[in-house]
């Protein structure tokens, strides 16, 4: 584990993204929406964001090419967030989200291809077997929806590219950035954001400004601030084509906790996933 901070890096977002995911849709359930929640969220990153330059003494990248990297960073992440809210408005999520899920194919073409990023056959396969239990472990159940027309399908592509290309320009960024810079490029990204999820709200039907809906989300939140945090770690420390397959599979924690708490039985697709992914886990580990 010395010999490899990536690792602990990606396991500490993997978790901490799987625990998000389980408890992330209590606020939204509760009558506050997903639109506010993302600002809640952009607002969660700036303490996580103090914490990173207190750690480089303060010393932020502010020259044309950091600002240009580390905001595109963050957003392809927060942009690709927003789009995916109206994605889901208009198409069906057992559609959208399969398409979404395999972003990190992106990520390893562009790694491999422009990066060079090489490694051995084990991780390959192991590489291989994650991709494999991302779209298992994102099937969602068939139901009756008024699709309107493609758009929802050109979004959730952009979705799928902006996802991809954020990874690598993270590690392209990591190379002649401080991880905290990039991180901090990426809280600002967010906040600046928050005006377009407002505007995105539908403040017509009635919201929970309540302990469930902004005190709660922000607690809920955090959790995904953190993960994006000791994300840019792992990408600094490891290799993207092994460190994206590996946090992608957070939603098998998410599925386990929400076995336990709610008591639902996951569909045989998804224990698949669930299995491959405990073997993608162990094959990229090593």
């Amino acid at each position: 584990m010395e010999k490899k901070p990536w690792l602990i890096y990606a396991l500490i977002t993997t978790s901490f993204w799987g625990v998000w995911g389980a408890f992330i849709e209590i606020p939204e359930k509760a009558g506050f929406p997903a639109t506010l929640g993302y600002s809640v969220w952009a607002l969660t990153m700036i303490p996580c964001a103090i914490v990173a330059l207190s750690i480089i003494k303060w010393k932020l990248e502010y020259d044309l090419r950091s600002i240009f990297l580390g905001s595109s960073v963050g957003f392809l992440g927060a942009g690709g967030q927003l789009i995916l809210f109206q994605a889901l408005r208009d198409g069906p999520a057992y559609l959208v989200f399969p398409i979404i899920s395999l972003y990190p194919v992106v990520t390893i073409l562009f790694s491999v291809f422009f990066l060079k990023e090489r490694t051995n056959l084990r991780h390959w396969i192991g590489i291989g077997t994650a991709l494999i239990a991302i779209l298992f472990l994102s099937y969602q159940e068939p139901e009756a929806n008024n699709v309107r027309g493609y758009l929802w399908l050109i979004l959730s592509l952009f979705v799928f590219l902006m996802w991809g290309i954020q990874a690598y320009v993270m590690k392209f960024s990591n190379e002649t950035m401080k991880a905290e810079s990039i991180f901090f490029y990426m809280m600002l990204t967010g906040v600046l954001l928050i005006p377009v999820a407002l505007l995105m709200t539908d403040f017509d039907q009635p919201v929970n400004w309540g302990f469930k809906g902004p005190y709660l989300a922000a607690m809920i939140q955090i959790l995904n601030s953190v993960g994006a945090l000791t994300f840019v770690y792992a990408v600094r420390y490891g290799k993207a084509i092994i460190v994206v397959p590996m946090t992608a599979l957070a939603p098998v924690i998410t599925i386990i906790i929400s076995l336990i708490i709610y008591a639902v039985i996951p569909h045989w697709i998804i224990i698949t996933g669930m299995i491959l992914a405990v073997f993608a886990i162990y094959l990229l580990a090593d």
